[in-house]
């Protein structure tokens, strides 16, 4: 597979080239400027164009501004488009899902296997505890940009797609603060270089039952990344997502 990794000497897309080359894919890397990962060449963003005529696939791992850019080239090229980008608004989702229309798009919050079985923990979790409490803790490395993470919000949309009614989403507390039965609380921490960690809390009736998922490398995001890339080759145009690719 000839796979094109935007973002590739950032923390994570540095990884999904090590990851790919590895598994004898031919990689070249796209970055703000040119440099060289793990013996692959990194060309300026300018060049994504050319590069996508021998592209099989791209993986995106950068930021939304950069993201929004990119995808109408990636379309244009009809080049299937893995997107581990978080922190978008409503306009970026937009933009992807534009996209989609003409090119199979991935896009995912979490690229660990892990997470994804968290997910479906959570979901039946919070289907067998209706009435308990919802806190939502997570932390993550001091570099990280957006807050909460977007497999935070992930897991509080698979809690409000559970629950009756969507919960009010409260981002830590200060002063005199009740709790209200309505409300799940949002805790985010930054801190050294913590790859990832999420902990929800459902508690009540005199107990307690958190459900953790704890990412010790980023290689596992590398690694489902270029799961995702490998399977989404295959696919017509549309809207996936990684709980597709297991």
């Amino acid at each position: 597979m000839n796979l094109v990794v935007v973002g590739a000497t950032g923390r994570t897309g540095s990884e999904i080239v090590a990851e790919a080359s590895g598994r004898g894919h031919d990689v070249v890397g796209v970055a703000t400027t040119s440099d060289t990962v793990e013996d692959v060449r990194v060309y300026p963003s300018e060049d994504l164009p050319e590069l996508l005529d021998d592209a099989d696939a791209v993986v995106d791992f950068t930021v939304p501004e950069a993201t929004r850019e990119y995808a109408g080239v990636i379309a244009e090229a009809g080049v299937p488009y893995v997107v581990g980008t978080t922190g978008f608004g409503e306009a970026g989702i937009e933009t992807l899902r534009a996209a989609s229309e003409s090119i199979a798009v991935l896009k995912a919050s979490n690229f660990a296997r892990g997470v994804q079985a968290l997910l479906r923990v959570v979901e039946a979790g919070v289907e067998a505890l209706p009435d308990y409490d919802v806190e939502l803790t997570e932390t993550h490395h001091s570099g990280k940009r957006d807050a909460p993470s977007g497999t935070a919000n992930t897991i509080l949309d698979v809690v409000d797609s559970t629950r009756e009614a969507a919960l009010e989403r409260t981002h830590g507390r200060e002063g005199e603060h009740s709790r209200e039965d309505s409300e799940v609380g949002v805790h985010v921490r930054r801190a050294g270089t913590v790859r990832g960690e999420h902990e929800l809390l459902l508690a009540g009736n005199d107990e307690l039952l958190t459900l953790t998922h704890r990412a010790e490398s980023r290689r596992v995001f590398a690694a489902g990344a270029v799961d995702a890339a490998e399977w989404l080759t295959g696919q017509e145009p549309g809207w996936y997502g990684f709980d597709d690719v297991l």
